[in-house]
């Protein structure tokens, strides 16, 4: 369900220089980055991953998925690449729905990279999909060679915010389009009490009896919080020089999907 779009195309406006998800980690103080305890959690919760997030978003987490392939459908994306990919679900949906495209996954996690490939195997798109792992903050690729660059429910899980969109915008050609899927903490004050119910005590729970591991699926709503939101996030795109920036709130603000270009000339 779509609530509302908003857009803010003035470049020249700065986010701040760091963001309070970049403090929240999974495994609190445990004396490692935050990369290395995000590697950890999904090489723990890999095996049960994809069956939590169906069961966490009773499976509207598709339908965001494909609106936001929707959106880059009309732009004619060939050469996409889907950064902490995770276990492929977008890179799998890409590879369907725009048929003409190459798809390049990367993710931190080798547990979730092996999943995903599997499933690419399954799927018989391995000509089409390629995945592998790599640090989201240092991506192995030349400036300009991607059409577009996705990122489904990961931003909060990278160490610097703006050293990611940095990135990705540095991988986008000129006129490339960036999409950013996100979770989100929902204002209405009737839906805000339910959310905050479901995602601090029965996800938890469900983690704990699904995953084996609470700390993770406790980390969710904390992350989810504590990530930049609406126009906040359109700010940390901007900074990294990125226009046209759009914020698509959907399902009563539970996700929005963060849409930004290249310039042609910056």
């Amino acid at each position: 369900m779509k609530t509302s779009v908003s857009e803010n195309n003035a470049p020249q406006q700065a986010a701040p220089a760091g963001c309070g998800c970049e403090q929240v980690t999974p495994y609190g103080s445990r004396g490692d980055s935050k990369a290395e305890q995000v590697r950890d959690m999904f090489d723990n919760i890999a095996p049960a991953y994809d069956f939590m997030n169906r069961a966490m978003t009773f499976g509207i987490d598709r339908l965001w998925r494909r609106r936001a392939v929707g959106m880059l459908r009309r732009h004619g994306a060939r050469r996409i690449l889907d950064v902490a990919t995770g276990t492929a679900d977008l890179a799998l949906l890409m590879a369907r729905m725009l048929p003409q495209s190459a798809v390049t996954g990367v993710d931190l996690s080798e547990g979730m990279i092996a999943v995903g490939r599997r499933k690419v195997d399954e799927a018989g798109l391995g000509s089409r999909i390629c995945l592998q792992c790599a640090d989201c903050l240092a991506l192995p690729f030349p400036d300009a060679s991607f059409d577009a660059v996705t990122v489904a429910y990961g931003v909060r899980n990278f160490e610097s915010l703006a050293a990611g969109y940095a990135e990705m915008a540095r991988v986008l050609r000129p006129g490339g389009r960036l999409c950013v899927i996100e979770l989100s903490t929902p204002r209405s004050p009737l839906v805000r009490p339910l959310y905050n119910l479901y995602t601090r005590h029965i996800i938890p729970a469900v983690g704990r009896l699904v995953a084996h591991d609470t700390r993770a699926y406790a980390y969710l709503p904390e992350s989810i919080a504590a990530v930049p939101q609406g126009d906040d996030m359109l700010a940390l795109m901007r900074r990294a020089r990125l226009t046209q920036t759009k914020c698509h709130p959907l399902t009563f603000g539970t996700c929005s999907i963060y849409t930004a270009v290249r310039p042609d000339k910056e």
